[in-house]
Parts: structure tokens; C-alpha cells; sequence
């Protein structure tokens, strides 16, 4: 069995401030999953923090192209270095962030490897370009454009390795019945399901589905990235973009246990959720729980979150 290995990557640069002088509080994830003591529920071995570069902005104006670019470009390498290093040693690492932006770390660092897939469980696809958008420039709504080669040469083609990743070798879950970005990644070749469509599938049926989809023989396998805004704000509000619509802890589990469980998945990661939105902890302690039961090991009785 492979270890699982928590890393944190505390990094906020690809979010808008949520008020001016104030910076986004989805730095704390790690420091509130731990809290809730993931290490041992998860049997899991310690990783460390890659310590990301300050939030400044600077003097950034609408239409510069993306915000923190060159500090993003940064952790981004620094990241993927500490990503590369478990996925070789054939360890299973599970990335706390952050924002969104943290899933490019991931995506170079297995770009570096060879060919790998993406399983993104997200609210939205986070497909914001300049080929779709006049209001490019927050990475973390940015990431899947920026990791399939899509905006700024200086975030799309570090070290030379544009793209991170390929359309067809991504699969997108979970968005919004009523996503706006939705008909591109169609017309792209990009696998998309909305919420409405899992429920109907049935959410261990479109977990296998996938699963098995990116089992294919042209990767070597795949990552997982988890965006908690894919759940509903009725049990998950402490995020930047608290949509109506999204999945319940009960459907999400089993959508994510045969894509973690595959022996194809190499790693997974949590971004979005902001501590400063969740004064009693209880959105942390559903995540944990949520969390233990999709990595819960065979034969384990599982405990699904009901919130």
C-alpha cells in the first residue's frame, strides 16, 4: 500500500482580495484540516509546507494579464519540485492549499514524469482565458486554461513543458448545471458532467466511469483535484464563490472514492475552502470527515458526512 504523504501549500496568490487591503483567507486550509488532526485519520506521514511568496499585487490594473504572475510562477516550480519527489519515491501525495492555482504545481511536476491525466471535482471549470474573457487574471479561476496550455507564456510553458496537460486526457466534474464555460470545453473535447447529470448517472457510477476512462494506456495515470465549492453552500458557505446547486457530502464521497482509490490515481489535492468564512470550524470538521471516508482503507466501515 503506498503512503499517503500531506503536503501543505498555503498559497493564496491566485485570488482576488475579498475587500481592498485584506487578502484571501484559503491560506489557513492546511493549518484547519490539521486541526482536525487528518494526519492520523488519514494514517498519514508527514510531507511539510512549501512556503509560498507574499501576496502583493503591486500596482496591477485590469487587463495586465494575471495578478502574482512571476511569484506564481515561482511556487509553482517550487511545489511540483516537492510533488515530483513523493510521486517517484511511489508515495501518494495529498496537497492541502491554497487556491486553485496550487493545482499547477501538481500538473508540472507530473508533466516533468511524462504524460498524466486530471480529475477535477470543481464548482466551475476554471477555464477563463484571453480567448473567452476580457477579465483574465485571477489564476485560481484560471487554472484548467493555464494547465492546458491556454494565457501567458510565463504561467503556460514553464520550463518548456506547454502543455501541462492535454484536453483529452481531462475530465470535468461537478460544475454548475448553468456553467458558462461549459459549451467551450465541449466544443474542445474536454469530458465535462454538471451536478445534475452525476445525480442521474448515479455518483459511484461516474466515479468508475472516470476512473476506468483515465485508465487508459496513452497515461501513466492521473491526479485528482477537489475544489470544495463543488459542494453545496448549504453545508459547505466558507468559500470565495458560494454557488447554489452543488453536490452534497453524501453523493461527493462516492463519486471520489474510485477515483482515489485507482491504482492509476497518483496524487490529490484540496484548494478553496477559507477558514476566516468558518468561525466555528464546522465547514473544516466536514471536510475531515469527508475526507477520512473517501481515503478510508478496504473493509473500514465508512462514516459518509451527512451536513
Amino acid at each position: 500500500m503506498r503512503r499517503i504523504v500531506i503536503i501543505d501549500a498555503p498559497s493564496n496568490l491566485g485570488l482576488r482580495p475579498p475587500a481592498e487591503g485584506t487578502v484571501p483567507g484559503c491560506y489557513k486550509l492546511a493549518g484547519a484540516l490539521r486541526e482536525q488532526r487528518l494526519l492520523r485519520r488519514l494514517g498519514a506521514h508527514e510531507g511539510g509546507v512549501v512556503v509560498p511568496p507574499r501576496y502583493d499585487r503591486g500596482g496591477w490594473r485590469e487587463g495586465d494579464g494575471v495578478f502574482n504572475a512571476a511569484a506564481i510562477a515561482a511556487y509553482t516550480r517550487k511545489l511540483a519540485d516537492r510533488v515530483e519527489h513523493h510521486v517517484r519515491a511511489g508515495d501518494f501525495p495529498v496537497v492541502l492549499g491554497g487556491d486553485c492555482s496550487v493545482q499547477l504545481g501538481a500538473s508540472l511536476a507530473l508533466r516533468r514524469l511524462g504524460r498524466y491525466g486530471l480529475a477535477v471535482i470543481d464548482g466551475s471549470a476554471d477555464f477563463r482565458h484571453p480567448g473567452n474573457s476580457e477579465r483574465v487574471g485571477a489564476a485560481g479561476g484560471e487554472e484548467l486554461a493555464l494547465g492546458t496550455g491556454r494565457g501567458q507564456r510565463d504561467l503556460t510553458d514553464l520550463e518548456g513543458l506547454r502543455p501541462y496537460l492535454r484536453d483529452e486526457d481531462v475530465r470535468v466534474l461537478g460544475i454548475r448545471d448553468y456553467d458558462r464555460e461549459r459549451a467551450e470545453l465541449t466544443e474542445l473535447g474536454i469530458p465535462n458532467l454538471t451536478v445534475g447529470e452525476i445525480r442521474e448517472q448515479g455518483p459511484g457510477e461516474t466515479g468508475d466511469a472516470v476512473a476506468r476512462g483515465l485508465g487508459t494506456p496513452a497515461t501513466e495515470g492521473f491526479w485528482v483535484h477537489l475544489d470544495a465549492d463543488v459542494l453545496d453552500p448549504s453545508v459547505m458557505p466558507a468559500v470565495d464563490s458560494p454557488d447554489p446547486g452543488g453536490l452534497l457530502p453524501g453523493e461527493l464521497v462516492p463519486l471520489l472514492r474510485p477515483l482515489v482509490g485507482s491504482e492509476r490515481c497518483v496524487g490529490f489535492n484540496l484548494t478553496v475552502y477559507d477558514p476566516d468564512l468558518d468561525p466555528d470550524g464546522s465547514c473544516a470538521a466536514l471536510l475531515a470527515d469527508l475526507l477520512e471516508a473517501v481515503f478510508a482503507r478496504p473493509g473500514m466501515r465508512l462514516r459518509v458526512p451527512r451536513r
